[in-house]
């Protein structure tokens, strides 16, 4: 990519000041400096410093978000703060975005990344990724529940969930593990209004054989490292069914 493209992205700032960088100095590519921005250069085969300091570039990143209450699950929005305002400049300028969505209520775990062909493979209906959610309910849980979410709940709307696991968690009442394989609108919240119960905290746990970090704090993010990111690939394909991806 051009070099000025390539120090953009990883947040020395916009074509126009890199330019000027440029001209100062101090960049180099294999030892030989480079003062042009137009210069052609693949950062993950050859070495490229700035004043000094050699960069790292890939072309995807992928980062890992423990989402708190509070914030949406979008690129931009007039109203309320995004996930993407929780980033630190040098991650938000490679210009990530959710994988999915979490409703602005929902904690947990979210993944955003700039690496479109993961993001479709892993919200497409077709390969039903396995989701699973703790929720808090404001009424103990059924045994007649877990069969009928097992069968698939009918929402308000008369459709019909596809199969849907739901555990107790040890040792409580009102506490609850949901896996999915789909993501209509609200869809776990809707699953137990159908049941007549109500979900006062929802947080999302894992997604595809990936889990939250529990040393993260609601509001911060790490980057997946690469069996990470091989563990989301391998999720796709864990079950032959799935549904639309939207917002839970």
């Amino acid at each position: 990519m051009r070099m000025d493209k390539l120090l953009a992205e990883l947040g020395y700032g916009t074509r126009k000041e890199v330019k000027k960088m440029l001209k100062k100095g101090g960049v180099f590519v294999d030892g030989e400096p480079v003062n042009n921005g137009a210069v052609q250069v693949d950062p993950e085969e050859q070495r490229v410093s700035v004043f000094g300091e050699d960069i790292h570039y890939t072309e995807f990143v992928y980062y890992l978000m423990h989402k708190p209450a509070g914030v949406i699950s979008a690129t931009e929005d007039s109203v309320h703060d995004t996930v993407l305002d929780i980033l630190e400049q040098e991650d938000a300028v490679r210009e990530p975005f959710p994988v999915g969505r979490l409703d602005i209520d929902t904690e947990g775990l979210l993944l955003l990344t700039n690496d479109g062909k993961l993001n479709h493979f892993l919200t497409s209906p077709k390969h039903g990724v396995v989701k699973i959610y703790r929720a808090v309910l404001e009424q103990p849980i059924e045994e007649k529940n877990i069969e009928h979410f097992k069968k698939g709940v009918k929402l308000d709307d008369g459709y019909v969930c596809k199969p849907a696991v739901l555990r107790r968690v040890p040792d409580t009442q009102r506490e609850v593990y949901v896996e999915v394989t789909e993501g209509k609108f609200h869809q776990v919240k809707r699953m137990f209004e159908a049941v007549g119960n109500e979900v006062v905290y929802l947080k999302r746990e894992s997604f595809g054989r990936l889990s939250l970090d529990e040393d993260l704090l609601p509001g911060e993010y790490r980057e997946l490292n690469d069996d990470e990111i091989q563990l989301l690939r391998d999720s796709v394909g864990e079950k032959s069914e799935g549904a639309d991806s939207d917002e839970l």
